[in-house]
């Protein structure tokens, strides 16, 4: 025997609808992907070495999507070589440096850098042995407080060792610098070479049209000469003629005469 179908129960007006609003469904949508959370990032040297009373930069430099506040504010901390805690020994904040009064370093730290350059690195003067180990930068630019910090690893050495990485780049800049040097010495005997060949083709090119005009140049003065002899020709024949006549007309009258 057949069943008829259950009629589903009517909801109750007024009631809330289980089906997630449409409304909703974009707003979570566009804070997840059209204003996605970013995160500051903060940049140091992955290790400094140092000698014993010298002094030595420690960098520290941040990367974030708010413009710098002006309740910005660096922290430094310490962590001594094989030591599992670390302290503080520098902060800065609402443009003021402080410095620890508790530790080694609270007479040797100098402030040296800038929020407006996104800059916040410090100096240690009169390094020992006992400064080995790993520095932490903390940075926080309000709104912008998410992030990860940055670790440097200070080496305290009697001499600073020359690193390998120094020489290799070093050797490299040397054989490309010769290279370059090279290149530019052949391309100026190059072009001096072209340019003589240029001129001496230059200059047989005007003495082969020297040789073709001076036979056209002789003939013009060959036929400009020839009706100047055949007018001298002329003029002696005449003058000639004349003292001839001028001579039988003496010859004449001399006869006359006697």
């Amino acid at each position: 025997m057949l069943r008829a179908p259950v009629p589903a129960p009517a909801m109750a007006p007024g009631a809330p609808s289980s089906s997630p609003s449409p409304i909703l469904a974009v707003l979570l949508f566009s804070s997840l992907v059209l204003y996605p959370a970013q995160a500051i990032v903060v940049y140091t040297d992955r290790e400094v070495h140092g000698a014993v009373g010298s002094r030595v930069t420690l960098h520290c430099s941040f990367w974030s999507s708010e413009w710098v506040s002006d309740d910005i504010s660096f922290t430094w901390r310490y962590q001594p070589e094989g030591g599992r805690d670390a302290i503080s020994i520098f902060h800065y904040a609402k443009g003021q440096p402080y410095i620890d009064e508790v530790g080694t370093f609270k007479e040797r730290i100098q402030w040296v850098g800038d929020p407006r350059w996104k800059d916040g690195s410090i100096v240690i003067h009169n390094l020992d042995y006992s400064d080995n180990g790993t520095f932490t930068c903390d940075v926080k630019n309000p709104p912008d407080i998410v992030g990860k910090t940055s670790q440097v690893t200070l080496y305290v050495f009697e001499k600073v060792p020359t690193r390998y990485g120094v020489v290799l780049g070093a050797v490299i800049g040397g054989v490309l610098g010769v290279v370059l040097l090279l290149l530019l010495v052949f391309y100026v005997v190059r072009y001096c070479w072209l340019r003589r060949q240029a001129a001496l083709q230059r200059r047989l090119s005007a003495m082969e049209k020297g040789k073709l005009h001076k036979p056209a140049k002789d003939s013009s003065k060959r036929g400009r000469q020839t009706p100047v002899l055949y007018a001298m020709l002329d003029h002696s024949r005449s003058t000639k003629a004349a003292s001839e006549k001028k001579a039988k007309g003496l010859g004449e009258s001399r006869k006359d005469k006697k």
